[in-house]
Formats: C-alpha cells, structure tokens, sequence
C-alpha cells in the first residue's frame, strides 16, 4: 500500500474552486512536515504549499498566495488543498509528499510521494 495517496482532482472552470485531500497511511502523520507541489506537461516540478508537523505555520509559492490554503487534520492522517480563483496556468498534476518536520519549499528534502491528482482549470 502507497503511503499517500491524492484525491479531489478535476476539470472546472476559470474562476472556481477545488479542494485536494491526500491520506497518509503506514506513517506517524504528525512526524512529518507536508507539502503540495505540481508539475504541468513540459515543466519542472515546483513548489505550491507547506505546512508543518502541527499545522501552526505554513508555505506558499508568490503565484498561489492568496488563493490556496493547505490544512491538515492529524487524527484523520490527512492534508487538504483548498485552491480557489484558479487559473489555466494552475493546470498540473498536483502530488502531496511527507518530508521536514517544519515544512519545505525543496523537492529533495521529501522522503515520501503519492502518485498525483489531476486538475485542470478552462478559460
């Protein structure tokens, strides 16, 4: 069994909204900081948002600030992405991964992946 797994992906509209929810399972949830980070065909993948082990502080990429919230609910093994006024750019496979304690914004530092939800955003 996958230790993440993403869901709540899928096509809407400019403009709308989409919750993303990844469920860890076979780890001790609150040891781990946790992210979401996405990759869009041809592109690198890049930072979207970070929370640390308790949820008290959190991380977010200068082109999603104001319009996503990461959340987590540690007795539920649980993080969420809500995304709201979403744009075509926002278009990507979006992972969630397990990584520092206090949250990260770099790819290397995460141990554990999902395999990724997709969204896209129609103008």
């Amino acid at each position: 069994q996958v230790p993440l797994v993403e869901s709540g992906g899928g096509l809407v509209q400019a403009g709308g909204s989409l919750r993303l929810s990844c469920a860890a399972s076979g780890l001790t949830f609150s040891m781990y900081g946790m992210g979401w980070f996405r990759q869009a065909p041809g592109k690198e993948r890049e930072f979207v948002a970070a929370i640390n082990w308790s949820g008290g502080v959190t991380y977010y990429s200068d082109s999603v600030k104001g319009r996503f919230t990461i959340s987590r609910v540690n007795v539920a093994n649980t993080v969420y992405l809500q995304m709201n006024s979403l744009k075509p750019d926002d278009t990507a496979v979006y992972y969630c991964a397990a990584g520092p304690r206090g949250g990260s914004y770099y790819v290397p530092s995460y141990q554990y992946w999902g395999q990724g939800t997709q969204v896209t955003v129609s103008s």
